[in-house]
């Protein structure tokens, strides 16, 4: 049976859960602090919550790093706890950040580790391109990650 999961906004209280989730999903690498979701919050960047029922089954963060005329904006971080995977969560979670940046017509980047087929047939999907790549980019582990970005949708 599918669960109804709803996306709206990430707030301060949740903070405790994405870190979980982070642990959960990033074990080989440098999994964000409940205090790095808490300053991302309380800088003012657009986040984005899954929630079934009460439990928050995922999350996701914009960050702006140019304004119009051309406006530039990077996808942070995008998690879906494992249960909740491949129903769509991740694909929601993504458009939701990508209506943010497409209200100030923003080109989109991303880092997507190269050995992640399904996240990147999900970006690729939803009008991203690789542009280049970054050795070691994800620590501890060393792995490599892809930038990729999608234009501004008009």
């Amino acid at each position: 049976m599918r669960s109804t999961v709803q996306i709206d906004a990430l707030r301060e209280p949740d903070a405790a859960r994405c870190a979980e989730l982070e642990r959960l999903l990033f074990p080989g690498d440098d999994p964000w602090s409940e205090r790095a979701f808490l300053d991302e919050l309380r800088a003012g960047h657009p986040y984005v919550a899954a929630r079934d029922g009460e439990l928050l089954v995922g999350y996701g963060g914009l960050g702006f790093v140019a304004g119009p005329p051309q406006a530039e904006a990077e996808i942070h971080t995008i998690g879906v706890d494992p249960a909740h995977q491949r129903r769509g969560i991740g694909r929601a979670l993504l458009r939701g950040l990508l209506a943010v940046a497409d209200e100030v017509t923003a080109t989109v980047f991303l880092e997507v580790r190269t050995d992640n087929d399904a996240a990147r047939a999900l970006y690729e999907a939803e009008g991203f391109a690789v542009v280049g790549l970054r050795k070691r980019y994800y620590q501890p582990s060393g792995a490599d990650a892809h930038t990729m970005r999608r234009e501004p949708k008009q």
